[in-house]
């Protein structure tokens, strides 16, 4: 029996990350077989522009990983973020049915009715539920109940979060991963993708804030009680810092995206005199190249940085209100800009709390652990949370996106892991 794989696709504003994650016929283990990493194409701000150049970027993102893993991909999972997802919270009521019974217990069916109760709200026509995700469950009053089949009640209540995403945005999705010839079996919000792999449980039930700092835009997930209860964007991201570099200095943007690579620093504290090294800048038509210090490079990115985080507190606070209160978990940071040093420091000051950490991805062997670093969160999360989609599949449906709204639970496990197992 051959084993199965599970492939991820994360096609980012300046970077398209691929994991291929390989699951022991026998054993049912997990593990990362190869990844690979491309310049994108085609995009702006995490949203497709150009069909053909994007395409021709995954495909050459998907070769380089197939090379690497030694095998064949046919078909995807894919993530999608950015200003064009939006969410909202929803509760839905029934009566449970008794089912002939003189008592009532609640079964798996009124679970279901609930969910459909819940989601059975109006969204735009312009766009399309992505996921559905039970928060709490509510019977006869008494809450903060995960798993509510073969209670006894009368009445049950559900909670949920509800997701969505711009049609066009996912229909372009679509047909570009068509046209680079893949199957497309599902998409995924990416920071909720992320979770699977960079957060523990504990973070997930005590309130956490995970922000993925992009090239085009960061994205937060705010999560409590071990289900999200809020999303928000800010159309900025690296990118952002790369050009302040490049027009301050008078350098290409080219030039100031390796040097912010190789020299970047936004936590100007870090920096002593004995660290304090030269930075070469290029020359520019026949100009001579020059000399700064690393500290007035720093200057020039921590600025941007920090506004940039100083925007992202101010999304969180508009979208969860008095909610941001209860959470006492982390600040996980994650995405290509997580990665550039002091950045944990200067999150700990703008945000105001030490709790603040790198989300690095779970160790899942197989390669060498290459992809365990704050950029490959995404893709890494898409093959965990869908393990199960390559796990006796029988087929499988050509470019079709997968919701949650038929999801299933069983008892003794968290809520995020109860809906990931049905997500596809």
């Amino acid at each position: 029996m051959a084993d199965e794989k599970i492939v991820g696709l994360d096609i980012g504003t300046s970077t398209i990350r691929v994991a291929i994650g390989e699951i022991d016929a026998e054993t049912g283990n997990l593990q990362i077989a190869g990844t690979a990493s491309r310049k994108s194409a085609g995009l702006r701000n995490g949203v497709i522009v150009n069909i053909e150049d994007a395409k021709n970027a995954i495909k050459e993102a998907i070769d380089a990983a197939e090379q690497n893993a030694g095998t064949s991909v046919e078909s995807v999972i894919t993530a999608i973020g950015g200003s064009q997802i939006e969410s909202m919270n929803s509760k839905g009521t029934v009566p449970v049915s008794s089912n002939g019974k003189s008592t009532k217990e609640i079964s798996r069916t009124d679970v279901e009715r609930v969910i459909e109760c819940a989601t059975a709200v109006k969204v735009p026509d312009d766009k399309e539920k992505l996921h559905v995700i039970p928060q709490n469950y509510i019977v006869d009053g008494v809450g903060g109940i995960t798993d509510p089949i073969h209670r006894m009640g009368t009445r049950l209540e559900a909670e949920v979060h509800i997701v969505t995403a711009a049609k066009t945005i996912i229909q372009n999705l679509r047909s570009t991963i068509s046209r680079a010839d893949y199957l497309l079996d599902g998409v995924m919000l990416k920071t909720l993708a992320q979770t699977q792999s960079v957060c523990h449980q504990d973070e997930l039930d005590l309130g956490s804030i995970l922000i993925d700092f992009g090239a085009g835009t960061t994205d937060v997930l705010i999560l409590l009680n071990g289900a999200p209860i809020a999303t928000a964007s800010v159309p900025v991201g690296g990118n952002l810092v790369t050009n302040d570099i490049a027009l301050v200095t008078g350098i290409s943007v080219a030039a100031a995206e390796k040097i912010k690579i190789e020299s970047g620093c936004c936590w100007l504290q870090s920096i002593t005199p004995e660290n304090d090294t030269e930075v070469i800048l290029p020359g520019v038509g026949g100009r001579a190249p020059e000399v700064i210090m690393r500290s007035q490079l720093c200057k020039i990115i921590q600025a941007r940085v920090e506004q940039i985080f100083h925007m992202v507190r101010s999304a969180i606070q508009k979208n969860t209100n008095d909610s941001i209160k209860q959470l006492s978990g982390n600040i996980i940071l994650t995405g290509g800009g997580a990665m550039m040093e002091g950045v944990i420091e200067l999150a700990q000051s703008v945000f105001r709390t030490s709790s603040v950490r790198l989300g690095i991805p779970e160790k899942l062997g197989g390669i060498e652990e290459d992809y365990r670093r704050p950029d490959f969160a995404t893709v890494i999360g898409l093959v965990v949370a869908n393990k199960s989609l390559a796990q006796g599949k029988d087929s499988r449906k050509k470019s079709k996106v997968h919701v949650a709204k038929k999801a299933k639970t069983k008892s003794g496990e968290s809520v995020l892991k109860k809906i990931f197992k049905s997500l596809f």
